[in-house]
């Protein structure tokens, strides 16, 4: 393991260790259905994640990158960490200012509150775009067993995103439009 995998590694650990914190202090959700079709959906993601690992093929072309890429990573290295490093501070920000009224993808909170201070001043779901972000960089800095996820968890963020925004629309329709006007939806000034 090299000093920007130790890094990336520290960084996601922050990430689920102020996740586990912080995530009993939220706000009771409301017309839970347990697990259901975005239940199965996550669980789906992880399992083609981890099933892909234990394709030969997939096993090659992996070992095969990591062969490729071992001079690139002293450049790649830091630009990884970075990227990580502030892609968890996004989500992490985020998270906070969310406080009571975070939730799963998807969940609608008793008594929600519209948020756009912090990041959601500029983007509506810093979450999804912190994450990926993070993915990115541990991807360029670590390895590219990261791009699978990345590609999975980024086709399911935006899923997530569009049937979240659906639902803010009916709960602040006059606002969450024109919210919606005003900032990105992952990234700021990007996407």
């Amino acid at each position: 393991m090299t000093v920007y995998d130790w890094f990336i590694a520290a960084f996601w650990t922050m990430f689920v260790a102020y996740w586990a914190i912080s995530a009993p202090g939220a706000k009771r959700t409301i017309g839970a259905r347990g697990w259901g079709r975005e239940g199965r959906l996550r669980l789906g993601i992880i399992v083609l994640v981890l099933l892909a690992f234990y394709l030969p093929a997939v096993n090659r072309a992996l070992r095969d990158a990591r062969l490729s890429t071992a001079s690139f990573r002293l450049v790649a290295g830091p630009i990884g960490v970075g990227l990580c490093a502030l892609g968890v501070g996004l989500a992490i920000w985020a998270r906070v200012h969310l406080g009571r009224n975070w939730g799963m993808p998807m969940s609608r909170k008793e008594n929600p509150e519209l948020i756009t201070t912090g990041p959601y001043r500029f983007v509506r779901h810093p979450i999804y775009g912190g994450i990926l972000l993070a993915m990115l960089g541990s991807t360029i800095g670590a390895s590219i067993v990261w791009l699978l996820p990345l590609v999975l968890f980024g086709a399911y963020f935006i899923y997530s995103a569009r049937a979240e925004e659906k639902l803010m629309l009916q709960q602040f329709p006059a606002h969450y439009a024109a919210y919606m006007k005003r900032t990105k939806m992952l990234l700021p000034f990007m996407l």
